[in-house]
């Protein structure tokens, strides 16, 4: 039960009957029905009125007060108050919150488990890492972000493939592949010395030193850089995906830039564009705040990218000839599209910023319009110990790898707290902060919660009565369960917008508020959870309590993390 599309509902079949009467001329759908930011302002408030007077051309206010007054005949509405400029805000009866508290421990985790996606079919690409080393830190943020997205859209009911594009063409892997050529010649014992500009990671070493094991010295008699780009690909391929694993992140496919460029389908995808008159020969103007004495304009193959919205048209060919990085984006995504992927989320680090409008062009361009892709942008993370920076890496030498982070500090604590502000904002992650067991550490606040509740219905005496919700009516144990109810809206919002980092927030209210009922029982006895001379309260408390559990093992199971049952 969505408590607030319940409400929306109701409200919609009373504009329905208003406009039957001819009191009113339109029933507007596209109105907000959400709990307020300040208490006082009532259990629920929509804009309705403000919606319909644009509709009606008359005072807000005035058709606020005609719906009100049909709003307080609703079974479940306790009282009704109008507010300027025109908001209606609206209690709840207490039977409709008992009532959602019954329905909690009747679904358990499946509390809030929607189906808004119908088994629409989604690829969620994320990682995307360049396959020259281990995954840096900011490739994790990216890589619990779209973990988490994926999981998300799979409890909100839609199908979902979760992918890798393996950027294993160009000239970064013709740089790695002369690094580990120098890397193999220092495992059969030659000095080597390792150029600017090639890898210098530690990380190659265990690669050169397989090449010389399986090749022994026939490498250096010819060196083969297939043989060499074959083996060490495979290898840093599984180097990431061990560091993925240890952040409990997975994928469902890896599509090889390399294979994409030898199946043809560059050139496929280029001559549909260019059979629909997107791609021409012409010539671009000199980049605005870029100065170049290298620049000269020359006539080029260009997509029309302007078409769909995009700055300026994008080239093709490089002057040599060879495709741009851009055309291997367009077969990728005609592939995608090939696939039968209509809807595609890609997770971005925020430096790719340009690419949003570019691969928004070429999508819309290579489906007619049919297929949609939504590009997510990650910030930066800023790592500290006790509030001074860190930033180097024993194990690459020059940045903090992902397994570094998680061996640190451990897999939930990484991807809870690379949760806990919305991705396009730079993170602060301070490896001290995380570790303590207080209220400033987020997920020992939840999990402490969560490990509480459980205390609690472990020490509880062993035969209750059955829990009667009707006696919960503190405010502290309405406010914990109107905060409960909001998990299906909590969660429907985040499906829809693609911002995982809202069922962080929601569960450190959840947390808060518990732990704040929890408190009151220190200056008042009779707010204990448990109360030995009255087994009837101390049962619907325990009832109160079990739906507190099954809403944080809900959310957490978003994330991948195991809520905790006891605390050391």
């Amino acid at each position: 039960m969505n408590i607030f599309r319940q409400v929306y509902s109701l409200i919609l079949s009373k504009l329905n009957e208003l406009k039957q009467r001819g009191e009113i001329n339109t029933s507007a759908a596209n109105f907000i029905v959400e709990p307020p930011s300040n208490r006082k302002h009532g259990d629920i408030y929509t804009n309705v009125a403000m919606v319909l007077a644009k509709h009606e051309k008359k005072n807000p206010l005035e058709i606020a007060r005609v719906l009100a007054k049909q709003f307080a005949l609703l079974d479940e509405i306790a009282k009704v108050e109008i507010a300027s400029p025109g908001f209606i805000n609206m209690h709840l009866k207490i039977e409709v919150w008992h009532g959602v508290l019954k329905q909690i421990n009747e679904l358990k985790t499946e509390f809030g488990t929607l189906n808004i996606g119908n088994n629409q079919v989604v690829n969620v690409e994320f990682v995307s890492a360049n396959p020259t080393g281990p995954l840096h830190i900011g490739h994790a943020r990216g890589a619990v972000f779209g973990d988490v997205l994926a999981n998300l859209l799979k409890k909100v009911g839609y199908t979902v493939t979760k992918e890798y594009y393996i950027n294993d063409a160009g000239a970064q892997v013709d740089t790695l592949v002369q690094s580990v050529y120098l890397r193999y010649k220092e495992a059969l014992g030659e000095k080597v010395s390792i150029a600017k500009g090639l890898y210098p990671g530690e990380y190659l070493k265990p690669i050169g030193e397989g090449l010389a094991k399986k090749y022994g010295k026939e490498l250096l008699e010819k060196q083969d850089d297939q043989v060499i780009r074959k083996y060490t690909l495979s290898s840093i391929l599984e180097l990431i995906k061990e560091d993925m694993n240890l952040l409990g992140v997975s994928h469902d496919v890896f599509t090889s830039e390399y294979e994409l460029q030898k199946s043809g389908k560059i050139e496929e995808s280029i001559k549909l564009l260019s059979n629909k008159g997107l791609v021409y020969e012409g010539y671009l103007e000199k980049p605005k705040g870029k100065e170049s004495e290298n620049w000269t304009s020359r006539k080029e193959m260009l997509f029309r990218s302007t078409e769909f919205g995009d700055d300026v048209d994008r080239p093709l060919k490089k002057e040599d000839g060879s495709w741009t990085y851009f055309a291997s984006d367009i077969a990728y995504h005609f592939d995608k599209i090939l696939r039968g992927f209509n809807n595609m989320i890609v997770a971005l680090g925020s430096d790719h910023g340009g690419y949003v409008k570019r691969l928004k062009a070429v999508v819309s361009a290579l489906s007619d319009n049919q297929a949609k892709i939504e590009v997510k942008l990650h910030n930066i993370v800023n790592f500290f110990e006790s509030g001074k920076p860190v930033k180097m890496s024993k194990r690459s030498g020059n940045f903090l790898t992902a397994r570094d982070v998680v061996e640190e500090v451990g897999r939930d604590i990484t991807r809870f707290i690379m949760l806990t502000r919305k991705n396009d904002m730079v993170l602060d992650f301070d490896f001290a902060k995380v570790k303590e067991q207080s209220k400033d550490n987020p997920i020992f606040y939840v999990q402490y919660a969560h490990a509480r509740a459980h205390s609690l219905m472990r020490n509880a005496p062993k035969k209750l009565p059955n829990a009667d919700p009707s006696l919960l009516k503190t405010d502290g144990e309405l406010f914990l369960i109107k905060t409960l109810a909001k998990w299906p809206d909590v969660v429907e919002i985040a499906a829809r917008l693609y911002e995982p980092h809202r069922i962080t927030f929601y569960l450190l209210e959840v947390a808060e508020a518990f732990h704040a009922l929890w408190g009151y029982g220190k200056s008042d006895l009779n707010m204990r959870f448990i109360l030995e001379d009255n087994l009837n309260l101390t049962a619907a408390r325990m009832f109160l309590v079990q739906a507190l559990a099954h809403v944080i093992a809900s959310g957490l199971s978003i994330f991948n993390i195991t809520p905790l049952k006891e605390m050391s």
